[in-house]
């Protein structure tokens, strides 16, 4: 007796599951998806506010004559003490870059992180496209790890923006020369921009918490305010806790707890301590959840 014979669907099937040429690692490729997100307006929003933040702190200083600093400076655990970048904002342009990082790191850099990592895989679902994607189909690892890349390098991009604007502008404004401290002394020119990366580094490590809260509301919601509005609040909330003396060493498994830790970097001698100890905290918070948003995502059912 012969064997029966396939039908012709099974043995292409077979012979071939996947179609010809198709590669899981080419579909949605980072610069597609990168050019899909620059052209997003809240992405060109966010930039516009970021380079005229520079502007407005000039023009708050002209107006309001040479900053006096008595409000102090936030300075958090970890971070060497209390700074007060105000008190010396105007002497140079790198003393301006560092006061415009250091008045926006506590929230307004916040906010770029929550809204491209919170927004990116929320605001498909809620246009309804999500699925369409993943029938195209793009694998959906691949999908949300092109979008958390991208989403990431926006992140950077931002807050690379803001000091290298303020450097532009405060050399225009203030002149270009040393970074004189607040506690005494100055870094010489050619150590000022190799500090101000350390700064800009950690700030980017020290908020990888918020973009992973964001980036697993993304995951869990197809309301993109809701997963951007969720992280920013619980970053909040952080904050509040770190406020909590009389939490002790508790608070030192806060992220908040280190997020001026950047101002080790900004001393004569430079001090590794209190960011080592922030790094740790922020990506270990982060490496969960991320997880939790791939393995979440995996097993979701798409109706969206």
């Amino acid at each position: 007796m012969s064997a029966p014979v396939q039908p012709p669907e099974a043995r292409v099937e077979t012979e071939h599951p996947e179609a010809p040429g198709y590669r899981a690692g080419r579909t949605l490729p980072l610069r597609v998806e990168a050019m899909r997100q620059l052209r997003r307006r809240r992405t060109l929003l966010m930039g516009g506010i970021l380079a005229a933040l520079p502007f407005i702190l000039i023009i708050a200083f002209a107006i309001g004559g040479t900053p006096d600093g008595e409000d102090g400076g936030g300075g958090g655990g970890g971070g060497g003490g209390r700074i007060n970048l105000m008190d010396v904002a105007t002497e140079s342009a790198a003393n301006f870059a560092a006061t415009s990082l250091f008045v926006s790191a506590g929230f307004l850099l916040v906010v770029p992180v929550a809204l491209f990592c919170g927004d990116t895989v929320a605001s498909e679902a809620s246009w309804s496209s999500l699925r369409y994607l993943l029938a195209a189909p793009v694998p959906r690892v691949r999908l949300l790890w092109s979008k958390l890349v991208v989403a990431l390098g926006f992140s950077l991009a931002a807050m690379v923006l803001l000091p290298l604007v303020a450097l532009v502008a405060g050399t225009a404004a203030y002149g270009w020369g040393p970074l004189k401290l607040p506690t005494g002394g100055a870094l010489s020119a050619g150590d000022t921009v190799p500090r101000l990366a350390i700064v800009v580094a950690f700030i980017f490590v020290s908020q990888l918490v918020t973009a992973g809260l964001a980036f697993w509301l993304s995951t869990k919601t197809d309301a993109p305010l809701g997963a951007v509005g969720g992280a920013v609040g619980l970053t909040i909330v952080g904050n509040v806790l770190d406020a909590v003396t009389a939490l002790g060493s508790w608070r030192d498994f806060l992220p908040a707890h280190w997020q001026f830790a950047w101002a080790d970097a900004l001393q004569p001698q430079l001090e590794w301590g209190g960011m080592i100890k922030g790094t740790a905290v922020s990506v270990t918070y982060a490496l969960i959840l991320f997880a939790l948003a791939f393995r979440g995502f995996s097993r979701k059912d798409i109706v969206s």
